[in-house]
């Protein structure tokens, strides 16, 4: 008699069914995993980006392989960048700090100008579903949110369905630089004025929908007029007589 028959007639005597305790480890096995994905999620809504994967590992108490794991799966639903090869980069505030003192508002617009709408032209060719509908969720302000920070996630999300690593980096400094406080200009009195929020979340709603819609002409055409809106709103407080 061989092993796998004198397994299912001990699993007969006992009154289970040979497969059984496979399939419900394999079951908690994808329990575990399920709830390993949406920690990470968790934790990515928290900081705003995926933080090194040695510190996710320690929080969340898991092996890195079994992390690496979960972070391809999150990659290949386009719900996470893809990993960079090489040594760590500088982070982004790094970068930013030596660009703060040698720039000026009217130069982060113009660079603004020049990389968003084609960001946004990019989104709507290439962001996945996921992506698409993190944008959409993003392009409106939530009841008691920082506006400046609600501002910022809805132009990173799309930097990040752009699908293009060297540009979100470059969006990401650059946008790290506008919010310095030594050169915080846009929509700094946003949480002052409910109205310009309003309006603002308007402007990103229209830019979402062309972006779900598929439509990249209109995506960047109104992340143009988004941004132009903004230079034009910079220009009257910085001219003489302005409110700075």
């Amino acid at each position: 008699m061989t092993s796998i028959e004198t397994l299912r007639d001990e699993a007969d005597r006992n009154g289970s069914p040979v497969g059984d305790s496979d399939d419900s480890i394999g079951r908690k096995d994808d329990t575990e995993f399920a709830e390993l994905l949406e920690s990470i999620r968790a934790i990515i809504a928290k900081t705003g980006s995926m933080p090194p994967e040695r510190m996710v590992a320690e929080e969340l108490s898991v092996k890195r392989h079994t992390l690496r794991r979960a972070l391809g799966r999150l990659r290949a639903a386009g719900e996470l960048e893809p990993a960079r090869a090489g040594r760590r980069a500088a982070s982004p505030l790094e970068k930013g700090r030596g660009l703060i003192e040698s720039t000026n508002p009217f130069e982060v617009m113009e660079l603004r100008m020049v990389l968003e709408p084609a960001l946004a032209r990019l989104a709507a060719l290439r962001a996945s579903p996921a992506e698409i509908e993190r944008i959409r969720r993003a392009a409106t302000t939530g009841t008691g949110s920082d506006p400046t920070a609600a501002d910022m996630a809805f132009h990173k999300a799309i930097a990040a369905g752009s699908r293009n690593v060297l540009a979100s980096e470059l969006y990401i400094i650059l946008h790290r630089v506008a919010s310095d406080g030594r050169l915080r200009f846009t929509d700094s009195d946003a949480d002052l004025i409910p109205e310009r929020v309003k309006e603002r979340d308007a402007e990103h709603r229209v830019i979402a929908d062309a972006i779900a819609s598929r439509d990249p002409e209109v995506a960047e055409r109104a992340m143009w007029q988004h941004l132009a809106a903004i230079q034009q709103k910079i220009i009257g407080r910085l001219a003489p007589g302005g409110l700075f």
